[in-house]
């Protein structure tokens, strides 16, 4: 019998667990009663009840493990390293507690593994969320797909469903900040996307904060694109040239006598001045998040550090 293997992280979510833990295992017995079933939670330190309860689960549900963080190490990270210790013939990578992803999709996600796609990704063509962030995302993941090397879908979230052969050469790229949803497609191989409704969250608020996602889609970008660095050294190469010019058109109507009086005035120096300075730290920024990647994947820090192991063999 086959396994899969099941990955959701969760930081104080009492309110939701249980219906998690219900709604996986309905789908598998009930549409998927030829497979295996391992759920992995990765708790990232919580302070309620999450961790009790997921115990009290595990006490009598071989098929439930937990990793239990020493403290809160960040979802990337946290789902990643559930990941690399995923032990099924195939891995959903990341089944959110709050079932924003519907886990009904999983059924669907293995019919097309078994014709033998590789990776099967999940389309959020529709979100239950409001009109300014919902924009935002798809905005973010249109210029993630034009700029990244990778050959990425738009609207392909983490909620994928890989085959074993895709998580072993995962398990190859060391990478100290780790960005699934494109790391699965740089590794190549066939891919099918269901498209499908993200829905609203039924249960408290979601942990994941505006500078998080923030600090996500910079490490997407920065970690799979090089076209910021591009553009800055393109944009600066124009920049030049232009001052060129217009030293060269200041410096002849001087000579010839004719300088404007605009050109004489202490405004235009201003607004130049603040100008660029502007410019030049804007391409600091972008330089400065190219740095810090490098930084961060030389230091080999763990990706996370695990308090307590349970039901792992």
């Amino acid at each position: 019998m086959k396994k899969i293997s099941v990955i959701t992280p969760c930081f104080n979510e009492d309110l939701s667990i249980l219906a998690c833990i219900e709604e996986v295992q309905k789908v598998f017995e009930q549409k998927l009663p030829n497979y295996e079933l391992e759920h992995i939670f990765c708790d990232n330190c919580s302070t309620d009840r999450t961790v009790e309860i997921l115990k009290q689960k595990a006490e009598t549900d071989s098929r439930i493990k937990i990793i239990i963080n020493s403290r809160n190490f960040g979802i990337l990270k946290n789902t990643y390293n559930g990941v690399l210790n995923a032990t099924g013939d195939a891995v959903i990578l990341f089944m959110p507690v709050d079932l924003q992803d519907p886990p009904e999709l999983i059924y669907e996600f293995v019919k097309q593994w078994e014709k033998g796609y590789e990776i099967v990704y999940g389309m959020r063509a529709k979100r239950e969320e409001g009109f300014f962030i919902k924009t935002i995302r798809k905005l973010y993941y249109r210029l993630l797909s034009h700029f990244t090397y990778v050959d990425y879908p738009p609207d392909a979230g983490d909620y994928q469903l890989v085959d074993r052969v895709v998580l072993n050469a995962m398990k190859r790229i060391d990478d100290a900040q780790p960005f699934m949803r494109l790391m699965t497609f740089d590794c190549g191989f066939r891919s099918y996307g269901i498209p499908y409704t993200w829905r609203a969250r039924k249960n408290g608020v979601s942990r994941n904060s505006l500078m998080h996602m923030i600090d996500q889609g910079i490490n997407g970008i920065v970690g799979f694109s090089n076209v910021p660095l591009r553009l800055a050294l393109f944009f600066g190469m124009l920049l030049s040239g232009l001052s060129i010019a217009y030293a060269l058109c200041v410096g002849i109507m001087a000579f010839i006598g004719k300088m404007p009086m605009v050109m004489r005035g202490v405004p235009t120096v201003i607004v130049a001045l603040f100008f660029f300075s502007g410019v030049q730290l804007l391409f600091a920024g972008i330089l400065g998040e190219y740095i810090l990647a490098i930084y961060n994947q030389v230091r080999r820090k763990p990706l996370v550090i695990e308090k307590e192991r349970i039901n792992f063999d």
